[in-house]
């Protein structure tokens, strides 16, 4: 059995998009290079149902390059709690950052110079400039890799160089040199819409007639499978600190490390130990006015590891010498501040503003 030859891939696709694409989605209205990063930094690892109310959030504080590259971090990554793999968000704002100082706060023409900037690789910067100005670049994100490992029969690992060598090939092949952003937006929806990871929907796919996995039952074959690293755990104790009386109170976090887990935004401290957190409880803050409590772990999965940490709650007096700073401030739950936040650690806060911890 055969497979399509790029040129009918291509027509096929075009014609199929024209009528069944998705040709409303917030970051098509006045496609900037701009606005069209955003999006496409926003759907990396996640779905545009989930992406739509964050980017026009993000959109109706960030219009522009200008006003996202001299926005606090906080308040960059208190936009995107919730979306996960946050280094994206430090990314946003240091390529908007060198966007001002380098080009003008304009995106540059070249895809060489859109690559060098923080944060965008080759299949990101050539769907930017594909979507925005029409230019032809082969791109190759996760739907753009699944389509094309079905459609052409491409099997192996999807994340070893050799095959992503051969998708790179063939994508180029596909491209065409006229309606590029149509192309290219195109490709992507079939994989989101129909081309799905599980379940896809042959039976109504433009390419069914000439697609290797669905001629020879390959669906659930093709693409490859990754080669599975050993999933790790991890458990730490989180140490909450509360201070104030009830529409007052308000919990100690602190700045992470930019580099590792949960980069740049604020949690409450963790540690080893339930003995290591109160040590240091001592120690920081002061000697707690009652015992400790325990609260229900928090259960969190990250993609090669599965973290708990155990909230212990200790309320201690307000010391003079601990007060906000830098990397270190009182998060008061009744009028948080606009900082970044874990989404567990921003569910377990709203759990202690109403009064259960767990």
């Amino acid at each position: 059995m055969t497979s399509l030859e790029p040129v009918q891939f291509t027509e096929r696709l075009l014609t199929w998009f024209e009528v069944h694409g998705r040709h409303n989605l917030p970051w098509q209205q006045n496609p900037t290079p701009y606005r069209v990063w955003v999006s496409e930094v926003m759907l990396q690892q996640t779905q545009v149902a989930t992406v739509i109310p964050y980017y026009q959030r993000f959109m109706a504080r960030f219009p522009d390059v200008q006003s996202l590259a001299e926005a606090p971090l906080d308040e960059v990554l208190h936009l995107w709690t919730g979306l996960g793999y946050y280094a994206r968000a430090r990314n946003l704002r240091a390529c908007a950052q060198a966007l001002v100082a380098h080009h003008g706060g304009e995106f540059p023409e070249d895809i060489e110079a859109v690559i060098a900037l923080p944060g965008i690789g080759r299949s990101t910067a050539g769907a930017i400039l594909a979507l925005s100005r029409g230019q032809r670049h082969p791109i190759l994100d996760g739907n753009v890799k699944r389509v094309l490992a079905r459609v052409f029969g491409i099997p192996g690992d999807p994340g070893s160089a050799d095959v992503i060598a051969k998708m790179w090939t063939q994508s180029d092949a596909c491209t065409p040199a006229q309606n590029a952003g149509a192309y290219t937006q195109a490709i992507m929806d079939l994989g989101a819409t129909l081309c799905t990871r599980a379940r896809p929907a042959c039976t109504v796919c433009p390419m069914s007639d000439g697609c290797v996995a669905a001629l020879e039952g390959r669906q659930e074959e093709l693409p490859g499978r990754k080669l599975k690293r050993a999933r790790g755990s991890r458990e730490a104790t989180l140490l909450i600190v509360q201070t104030g009386s009830d529409g007052s109170l308000a919990v100690l976090v602190e700045r992470r490390p930019a580099v590792g887990l949960w980069g740049g935004l604020w949690s409450p401290p963790q540690f080893e130990s339930e003995f290591a957190a109160l040590d240091w409880c001592r120690r920081e803050i002061g000697e707690p006015v009652r015992g400790s409590q325990s609260l229900a772990p928090i259960h969190h999965a990250f993609t090669h590891f599965d973290l708990c940490l155990n909230p212990l709650r200790v309320r201690c007096e307000l010391s003079a010498s601990v007060h906000d700073g830098d990397d270190r401030l009182w998060y008061r739950l009744e009028s948080p501040p606009k900082v970044g936040l874990p989404q567990p650690i921003r569910q377990l806060f709203e759990r202690l503003r109403l009064g259960n911890g767990g």
